[in-house]
């Protein structure tokens, strides 16, 4: 009975730390990130799945297990919501497209450089199709998110060395 019991308390330990959405490599920046969800859902946060892919990310159920199956603490990769209730939380979701992209990272536009549009092409193609053409709308509004987010970073550093030279 004790050794049955300390399987069991094994085993759920193992779960626990299997389920944590926690992710250590991100290889994808917080702009790449906020320009992914801008161009796939406009950052609409409410719990929402269309044609399966589903958060802000839309993340498919395939995308999620290629990932690693992240979940929520309350869940186990077994658990029935656990794909929904992790890509519908924005964290989860977010630990997701990094455990994807730190798996199945490559230079997609082949500049020999991996980089934000070649997570983008990743996201939206999968890691089998990504040096195939982008649909245009994606292509356009992720593109002008990336434009804006290093106009933003200019202006930062341009404001900072003003801020120093006075």
């Amino acid at each position: 009975m004790f050794r049955l019991l300390v399987n069991l308390a094994s085993l759920w330990l193992l779960l626990n730390c299997i389920s944590s959405y926690e992710v250590a490599n991100k290889p994808v920046t917080e702009d790449c990130l906020d320009c992914l969800c801008e161009t796939m859902s406009g950052c609409n946060s409410s719990a929402i799945c269309v044609n399966g892919a589903c958060g802000i990310f839309r993340i498919t159920w395939g995308y999620w297990v290629q990932a690693g199956q992240l979940t929520l603490s309350k869940d186990t990769a077994l658990s029935d919501d656990a794909f929904t209730n992790c890509v519908n939380d924005p964290y989860c979701a977010a630990n997701t497209v990094q455990n994807y992209m730190y798996k199945h990272g490559q230079d997609c536009n082949n500049d020999e450089v991996i980089d934000c549009l070649d997570f983008g092409a990743l996201h939206k193609l999968g890691n089998l199709k990504c040096r195939d053409e982008l649909p245009y709308i994606f292509q356009k509004v992720f593109q002008r998110c990336l434009k804006a987010k290093q106009r933003q970073a200019e202006e930062t550093v341009t404001k900072l060395i003003e801020e120093t030279s006075t």
